[in-house]
């Protein structure tokens, strides 16, 4: 097998074993650790690009842009496989590019506030990654089971009545939707025999007519599982709570979590119900746009109302996802290429200034002694002593702190509000642009999507001004003590959006070529079914 297919499992066994051997250092030992997790974080940024590079150059066996690795050497689709194409890749980049800056931000307080803080964030990674990865729904449940233990762990680590009362109805909630996942793969198999995503592809269009019901029931229980990740209105009241009360770093992490039902539901609605599912095709489109925008309305609203930036930038949340669905829906009822793509860079942005703006969160609200007074707190309850090498004060305070938060702010303010120059605006501007553009009258479900997008925009900027205005303008304003290594992370983020912006053209056409691909899935499909073997492939002995 060639060396760029086998990197296709790095994303997955970097972290893995990242983790795995953090499991034998002693609490005690988190420089160690520190320095593990920083230095797996590196590498898998490293390979995540160079699988990126891959997939869009055309440098996979048989010049081909999307790579195959058969686990065990078993032929689709009796075996395990594991697809990069032009979207897994860019999602393995995206969390790439946010575990790292989380994880220096850690460095600064969080990751000394619990147990086995840096092995649970390389098992999550593992599990993103994988999510990513897979090409069928049996490992996507095990990937999927993986990220969502170490998410537990993570969401509790630092304890607090909040954050574990929280915990508690994240971990509820989670468990019914794995639960529905089950139902819904098990009424898939029993109806197709299958579970690879491209076999179920080809299978789908094929099926007798008395069948469909079934299998549609099982694709609907499936999807349900996966809107409840997804943050989808009227099954998103858990995700503001949640989210608001995570770690800085947990929660920046988890701004992706939210994009992992957005991305199967993108992957398998528009695979298995796309124009050649015959009398399939299109199925819960509808559902899709009603959905999403309910989703953004309720978002507006919640950022409107809220009085914290926790609960705000949680509801933020939710305005992207709402987005993402209602243009998923679009494409599943035969949208343009151009509206999906806006949608994709949308994502991205969207995803890192909601990842900044959670870790602005703890630095904007800190008061004289806080950091302090929680780590003793976390001593005591934990019984621990800290070594000298764990002081909370120790690292550089950087200069003009009330500038350089403000700015951070700003920057992610521009980009949640969909405001020039920034990506956000680049984004928003390219779906409305997609769908005013549509041929014909244009639909009034459309018109009312396009309010919503700019509705939630001005929302946005209500009401993160208001917060800013509050934090920085202030009467009784103090200047916090604010860590390099805290800031630095939002730096990072903030500047990749500031990339996204210059780099627009090349960023666009990238996520049109993935659009396109989406639309069409024929090549995964082919590629998938006809991935020879190590043992019959070219070359073999």
């Amino acid at each position: 097998m060639p060396a760029p297919q086998h990197l296709i499992m790095a994303p997955i066994l970097i972290p893995f074993i990242t983790g795995a051997l953090m499991l034998l250092y002693d609490e005690r030992q988190r420089r160690a650790k520190l320095t593990l997790g920083i230095a797996s974080t590196v590498a898998l940024l490293a390979v995540s690009i160079e699988l990126l590079n891959l997939a869009k150059g055309n440098r996979l066996p048989g010049d081909s842009d999307i790579g195959i690795y058969l686990l065990g050497d078993w032929q689709a689709p009796f075996g395990i496989v594991l697809v990069l194409d032009r979207m897994s890749a860019m999602m393995l980049v995206l969390v790439a590019l946010l575990a790292l800056p989380a994880m220096v931000y850690s460095a600064a307080a969080w990751h000394r506030q619990g147990q086995r803080f840096h092995a649970l964030f390389q098992f999550l990674l593992m599990g993103l990654n994988g999510a990513f990865l897979t090409g069928d729904l049996f490992n996507l449940f095990v990937f999927f089971e993986v990220l969502l233990a170490a998410s537990y762990g993570l969401l509790l680590h630092g304890g607090g009545q909040l954050r574990v009362r929280a915990g508690l109805h994240y971990i509820a909630i989670n468990l019914a939707a794995s639960l529905l996942f089950l139902i819904g793969v098990s009424l898939i198999y029993g109806i197709t025999g299958t579970l690879n995503m491209a076999h179920l592809a080809v299978l789908i269009p094929a099926l007798p007519t008395a069948d469909l019901p079934l299998l549609h029931a099982g694709a609907a229980v499936l999807g349900l599982a996966f809107l409840v990740k997804a943050g989808i209105w009227p099954l998103s009241f858990w995700l503001p709570t949640t989210y608001m009360a995570g770690a800085a770093p947990v929660a920046a992490m988890f701004a992706i979590m939210t994009k992992v039902g957005v991305y199967v539901i993108i992957r398998l609605g528009l695979m298995l119900f796309g124009a050649s599912a015959g009398v399939s095709a299109g199925l819960g489109a509808e559902v899709l746009v009603a959905g999403g925008m309910a989703t953004i309305v309720f978002g507006l609203l919640g950022v409107l109302a809220s009085q914290g930036l926790g609960r705000m930038a949680a509801h933020l949340v939710l305005i992207s996802s709402g987005t993402l669905l209602a243009v998923t829906g679009f494409a599943l009822a035969g949208g343009s290429t151009e509206m999906l793509a806006g949608g994709l860079f949308y994502m991205v942005s969207s995803t890192l200034a909601v990842a900044a703006l959670f870790l602005l969160l703890e630095p904007m609200s800190r008061e004289d002694g806080g950091i302090a007074a929680m780590l003793a707190l976390t001593a005591d309850a934990w019984g621990h002593e800290e070594s000298e090498d764990e002081d909370p004060e120790a690292g550089l305070a950087i200069p003009a702190t009330m500038t350089v938060l403000g700015l951070c702010f700003g920057a992610c303010l521009l980009a949640l509000a969909g405001l020039p120059p920034l990506s956000g605006f680049i984004g928003k501007f390219a779906i409305l642009s997609a769908a005013i553009g549509t041929s014909g009258d244009i639909p009034a479900v459309t018109w009312g999507f396009m309010a919503l997008l700019l509705l939630s925009g001005f929302a946005t900027l209500v009401g993160l001004v208001r917060v800013g205005i509050q934090s920085f303008w202030g009467v009784d304003v103090t200047v916090p003590k604010v860590l390099a290594l805290e800031i630095a992370p939002v730096i990072a983020l903030v500047a990749m959006g500031i990339v996204m912006s210059v780099k627009a053209q090349d960023t666009m056409t990238y996520l049109s070529e993935t659009a396109e691909a989406l639309l069409n899935p024929l090549p995964y499909i082919e590629t998938v079914a006809t991935a020879p073997r190590v043992a019959t492939g070219s070359g073999a002995p």
